[in-house]
């Protein structure tokens, strides 16, 4: 009997919660065929088997938390051999799988796409069914082909060919994001990434004495330039020059001049962070991911919009890894994307502040005693009054609004 244990999700993650059993006991499993998924405040991932084998008991419950490590199910491995413990330092997308048997004549469909961790069972199923695996959605773990997905395609009907893969038009990355559906009158239970996001903000709202100031910015010079530039951008690069990444630029290079917006409350001490990491929100369907750009503050504003252009795509496809959303300083909050003008947001604990970027408007404002029209935006900012005073997040906030302000076509590079 082989006992199945919470793995080691991030190197700061200690807990984990069963957001949902994938498998039942009596069930037979192959090795590396997912048990159950389980979320924890960085990422939410599945629970491979160690061994085929048939699945015992199962130790911890739907919506309980336990620690890394903790026995979780069991499984009685093929032919009564007890299996290698399952390593609590291994989480699916770290395990390397062994290579599968060599069929007689293994279908070409069969072949292992580049760079990809494919189980064995997957392999075989593949093989025998001449299905594919590049063309395959992975539902799993970092977008990983699972055994479920391979009989989705079994069971799906062949489609006829209407054109030439030549003619055909181009597959999406990924698949539409569903609307989720809900009703009027209906209880929703609160578990997995909901449950994870809730805990974490009333932390933080019941920890962390929030203040909030905000600073009315002119952006007319910013929408000129990344106006004019965005069509040649978008045919060049791939991906597009968004507004927000001039906004993270700025504020990565203020927090230079400002570290202590950029440090953390550690009880009996303010450690101040030497990298400038920027946590972004990013949503996929009903989840909420936080990734990070790492040393934001060495990064042209081009390489931020790529990183915010994967990081965002990523996040839609549910691939977002522990990795992805570890380091993070300060935050920046794009809540403008949602035509918001003004809001006050929930530092992410163990951060001192977040920014938030709200709608770029169109206002009449007054210029040299007259009245012009300007794109205005506000950036609003909350601090944890414990490690900052309203001084220097005025200032901070100031220089930042200088910064947008004195872009221009003749001094602002995106290169």
């Amino acid at each position: 009997m082989t006992e199945i244990k919470m793995p080691k999700l991030g190197e700061s993650v200690t807990e984990g919660t069963i957001e949902r059993w994938l498998v039942k006991p009596g069930d037979t499993v192959e090795e590396y065929d997912p048990l159950c998924e389980v979320i924890t405040d960085k990422v939410t991932a599945e629970v491979p088997s160690v061994a085929a084998g048939t699945i015992g008991e199962l130790l911890v419950s739907e919506g309980e938390t336990v620690d890394v490590g903790v026995a979780i199910c069991t499984v009685e491995a093929e032919g009564g051999e007890e299996a290698p413990a399952a390593g609590e330092d291994a989480p699916e997308d770290e395990v390397e799988e062994p290579a599968p048997a060599k069929a007689a004549s293994p279908a070409k469909g069969a072949e292992k796409p580049r760079g990809a961790r494919i189980s064995p069972v997957v392999m075989r199923l593949a093989s025998e069914n001449d299905i594919d695996l590049n063309e395959v959605q992975g539902t799993g773990f970092n977008g990983r082909i699972t055994k479920k997905d391979i009989l989705k395609v079994i069971e799906q009907p062949a489609e006829p060919k209407s054109a030439p893969a030549e003619t055909a038009p181009a597959a999406q990355s990924r698949p539409a994001a569903a609307k989720p559906s809900v009703r009027a009158g209906e209880e929703i239970p609160v578990s997995g990434v909901r449950a994870a996001i809730a805990e974490k903000m009333v932390q933080s709202s019941t920890e962390i004495p929030h203040a909030w100031l905000m600073m009315e910015v002119d952006a007319t010079n910013l929408v000129n330039l990344r106006n004019s530039l965005k069509n040649d951008f978008k045919k060049d690069e791939g991906f597009n020059l968004t507004f927000f990444s001039f906004f993270v630029k700025a504020a990565a290079e203020t927090l230079k001049e400002f570290p202590m917006l950029n440090s953390s409350w550690q009880g009996d001490k303010i450690v101040v962070n030497k990298d400038i990491n920027i946590s972004i929100a990013v949503a996929g369907d009903d989840k909420l991911y936080v990734p990070v750009i790492k040393n934001a503050d060495e990064l042209t504003i081009k390489g931020i919009a790529k990183q915010v252009n994967e990081l965002a795509e990523l996040g839609r496809a549910h691939k977002l890894t522990s990795e992805h959303m570890s380091g993070g300083t300060f935050t920046v909050n794009n809540t403008g994307a949602f035509g918001s003008v003004q809001s006050m947001g929930i530092i992410n604990h163990p951060q001192a502040a977040i920014l938030q970027v709200e709608s770029i408007v169109k206002k009449p404002v007054i210029v040299d005693d007259m009245i012009a029209i300007r794109h205005m935006v506000n950036l609003c900012l909350s601090i944890d009054h414990r490690v900052l005073d309203g001084l220097v997040a005025g200032q901070f906030l100031k220089r930042v609004k200088e910064k947008i302000e004195k872009i221009s076509a003749e001094h602002t590079s995106v290169y």
